[in-house]
């Protein structure tokens, strides 16, 4: 799975969301979704395919990290788009100060 595919999915990306503060093991994944430990443990486990996350067994756990390489490769494909948007709404911004 690519990172693209990996991050269409809403709840994937809240794994994603919960992962940017550090890592963090499974059980708070699944106490922060709400979701099924079997389905926290199949979006980890495409997350992890998609060169998103990484794990790190400690003792029973499995602790979960983003991993920062495929991110980077998402965030050059979006470079293009934010400045996009940023011409549109500084374009905006000055629209609005002129009415004002």
């Amino acid at each position: 799975m690519s990172p693209f595919e990996a991050i269409a999915e809403p709840n994937r990306r809240r794994l994603l969301e919960l992962l940017r503060d550090g890592e963090r093991p499974a059980g708070e994944l699944v106490a922060a979704t709400g979701l099924s430990q079997p389905g926290v443990s199949k979006h980890l486990k495409l997350l992890r395919e998609a060169g998103l996350v990484s794990v790190r067994p400690e003792g029973q756990r499995r602790l979960y990290r983003l991993e920062h390489g495929e991110l980077a490769e998402l965030d050059a494909w979006l470079k293009p788009f934010r400045k996009f948007w940023a011409e549109r709404l500084d374009a905006l911004e000055d629209h609005l100060e002129k009415e004002q």
